[in-house]
Formats: structure tokens, C-alpha cells, sequence
């Protein structure tokens, strides 16, 4: 799929050397990793972990990358969560190059429900073409959020970006919020 080996970003706080290590390797079997420890910036979680993949969020992403080795990703990142306890400890948030950037953020405090949320990723590529409708987002959208809704069991969009404007989805309509 590639001629040239794409790079992905792994940025991150309050992950262990350990912890970071299993993740690079997952990784580093596909792509090119550039590292960036942080400086804490979310007084609401003791760590934080983003990984940018310079891909696309569709079939073809998980054919190239393989499901066993995106079934380690969520491995570990369930791991991860397990080691911290309950809280707000662990937040993820997956990044997907494309357009529009696709971004999934994985923050719950209960265990059950963050790991769950891994687990139902894989299942939005089903509703992207869907959710990707023009008509149904606001024009020119340059990335889309994901957030976990535990009611309902299942990813939903939440936010929209078009260029500095925000918009949140608030149910049954797109409001724009910046």
C-alpha cells in the first residue's frame, strides 16, 4: 500500500518507559515513529497518550495494518487503563489522517466502558460513509471527534472543525460553538 514508510506520532505524559516501548514496537512494524514526551497539560488525567497515524480510518488502514496487530494496540491500551484503577487516569485519543482527520478520544473513568469503547472503534467503519455525508456535516469539515457514549454503548460524533470554527453535535444538529 505504501512506496515510502509513513511516520506516526506517539505524544504522551504519564506513560511508563515500559508502556511506551510495547507501543512503539506495535508501530514501528508499519511506520516510522516520532516520540514526544509532554509536559503534563490535563490536570483531569494522571496520563495521556496520542498517537497520530498518518493514514486513513477506513478498510484498507486495518487490511495494511492488519487486525491482529490493531487487536495488540487495543491490548495494550487496555493495559494501560488497568494499571492506573478506576478515575479519570488514562486518556487516548487516536488520530487518523484523512479528510476529514478522524479522531477517536477514549477517556472514560470505568474500566468496563474504556475498554469496551477499544473494542467498538473497529465497528465505525461501518457508519462512516454515513456519518461523512456533506450533507449531514457543515461545509468544508477538516476534522471530525469521536467521543464514547456509554448510555448508549457505541461511538458518536461530538465535535467538527472547520478551520477555527467549532461546531458540536448536540443530538439532532450541528451548533456551532467558536
Amino acid at each position: 500500500m505504501m512506496s515510502q514508510e509513513p511516520v506516526a506520532q506517539l505524544s504522551y505524559y504519564g506513560i511508563s518507559p515500559w508502556e511506551i516501548e510495547v507501543v512503539y514496537g506495535i508501530f514501528n512494524g508499519r511506520f516510522s515513529i516520532k516520540q514526544t514526551e509532554l509536559e503534563s497539560f490535563d490536570s483531569d488525567f494522571v496520563s495521556v497518550l496520542n498517537i497520530d497515524i498518518p493514514i486513513a480510518f477506513n478498510d484498507e488502514f486495518f487490511k495494511w495494518f492488519e487486525f491482529r496487530r490493531w487487536d495488540k494496540v487495543k491490548a495494550i491500551l487496555k493495559e494501560m487503563k488497568r494499571r492506573r484503577g478506576q478515575k479519570n487516569a488514562l486518556k487516548i485519543d487516536l488520530c487518523f489522517s484523512s479528510m476529514p482527520k478522524i479522531r477517536f478520544i477514549a477517556d472514560s473513568d470505568d474500566r468496563d466502558w474504556f475498554n469496551n469503547s477499544l473494542e467498538k472503534i473497529d465497528f465505525v467503519l461501518e457508519l462512516i460513509p454515513f456519518h461523512l455525508d456533506p450533507t449531514k456535516l457543515p461545509d468544508d469539515v477538516t476534522e471530525i471527534i469521536y467521543k464514547f457514549d456509554a448510555n448508549a454503548a457505541r461511538w458518536r460524533l461530538n465535535t467538527a472543525f472547520v478551520d477555527d470554527k467549532k461546531f458540536v453535535f448536540t443530538g439532532s444538529a450541528w451548533k456551532l460553538v467558536i
